[in-house]
């Protein structure tokens, strides 16, 4: 199996109430969640997957959710630590194209961005709904490079996308596979945390509640099938305890 490097890019925090983490689950509890992106060194190129949020961005559109994030915790200044520059990026998967999950695309400007036909439509021609998680279009920026991908598949050897819709109309989930140790998922939206996973609550923001499920599902046999470790997308003790960037997972 190709040697590889997984860092853990650290992309600050926002604030959300608990019914957004589990669907009618204790309104108007706030909760403050990490975001953070994957950088994966293979030797077929380095792959990103999520890119975190634009702070700017967030305190004109979305101040509500608080953002806590330093310059240190920006996309180029964390790919600094691995010892990259942005520009040495050469693709980027965005789990989706929410907000949170695509503000540092515009740094990655060499990159090519593989993408879901369906969710690329979603955010340019979003439900109602939708609007505001999709409120952040800058990584549609001018001399983008697009490449479709469906269904399940491999991207480089090892490193596996596999389609898992609900929150989203083509929300993606990542595994990377290790050598020596369990496989890494990392869940994207479709897992905020483990107690979505444990008590199959989807979150309070989706596009398709059924999907939503399913995909929960598919996640936890996944994990059972290829012994791998999920990793949620925003849930903070975890988080924590993880190796973030310059430290790193080798496979």
């Amino acid at each position: 199996m190709a040697d590889k490097k997984v860092y853990i890019l650290d992309s600050g925090s926002l604030v959300i109430d608990r019914s957004q983490v589990l669907w009618h689950i204790d309104v108007g509890t706030p909760v403050r969640f990490p975001v953070y992106s994957v950088l994966v060194e293979h030797p077929d190129g380095l792959f990103m997957f999520d890119t975190g949020y634009d702070l700017d961005h967030v305190n004109k559109v979305l101040p509500f959710e608080l953002p806590e994030q330093t310059d240190d915790q920006t996309i180029p200044a964390q790919l600094e630590k691995c010892g990259f520059h942005a520009e040495q990026v050469n693709y980027v998967i965005n789990s989706h194209f929410h907000f949170d999950h695509v503000g540092g695309n515009k740094y990655l400007t060499n990159a090519t961005t593989l993408v879901s036909k369906e969710e690329l439509r979603h955010a340019k021609v979003p439900e109602p709904f939708e609007h505001l998680g999709y409120s952040d279009l800058t990584f549609d920026y001018p001399g983008t490079k697009y490449e479709q991908v469906t269904g399940d598949i491999e991207i480089a050897e090892g490193v596996w996308l596999f389609e898992t819709p609900g929150h989203t109309a083509g929300h993606y989930s990542m595994m990377v596979e290790m050598d020596g140790g369990p496989s890494m998922i990392f869940a994207g939206d479709a897992a905020y945390t483990f107690e979505n996973l444990e008590r199959e609550i989807v979150g309070g923001f989706h596009l398709d509640p059924t999907a939503s499920i399913e995909s929960i599902r598919r996640l936890k046999l996944l994990a059972k099938e290829h012994e791998a470790e999920i990793y949620p997308s925003h849930e903070m003790e975890p988080f924590l305890a993880w190796n973030k960037a310059p430290e790193h997972y080798r496979g």
